[in-house]
């Protein structure tokens, strides 16, 4: 049919959806932007499960004394989120869909620790030789977001 639009050709890379609406099509959008909430829902899901059973096993193991199990699931999923963007990165042609990204390191990643993607910001930085913006990522982070805390708990106490 002349005019037509290749099946292959996706107007929203990463949906893998052939082009055979305009870009702007609504439903089409909503349905992009519902189907990306509905992947990272089921992968947090998944991601705070099992941080939740990395927590019980440590406090069984080990006890309540110093936070064992928050440093173990920081530090291993900062590991996986490295091993996820250094295949994505150094791999060409791994077929992972952007659905699939998703998924995976925004639902499960982030569900499991959000560690792992302030990690891999601050690593980006670092790489793209952003050093001092890099330093006051993670100083303001931390910083702050204790900060944010201990204003979050004052504030209770004083309202009630």
């Amino acid at each position: 049919m002349a005019g037509s639009v290749p099946p292959s050709t996706s107007c929203w890379p990463g949906f893998g959806v052939a082009a055979r609406t305009s870009p702007y099509d609504l439903n089409f959008i909503r349905s992009a932007i519902m189907t990306s909430f509905l992947l990272v829902f089921l992968g947090g899901g998944i991601g705070a499960s099992a941080r939740h059973g990395v927590n019980v096993a440590v406090l069984r193991a080990i006890g309540p004394g110093f936070p064992w199990a928050t440093l173990i699931v920081n530090v291993s999923g900062s590991l996986l989120m490295g091993l996820l963007a250094g295949y994505l990165a150094f791999r060409t042609g791994t077929g992972l869909s952007q659905q699939a990204r998703l998924f995976l390191a925004t639902g499960v990643l982030g569900g499991y620790t959000t560690f792992s993607a302030f990690s891999l910001d601050t690593a980006l930085l670092v790489e793209r030789g952003a050093t001092g913006q890099a330093l006051l990522y993670v100083l303001g982070s931390v910083v702050l977001s204790i900060l944010g805390l201990f204003a979050g708990l004052w504030l209770v106490r004083a309202l009630t």
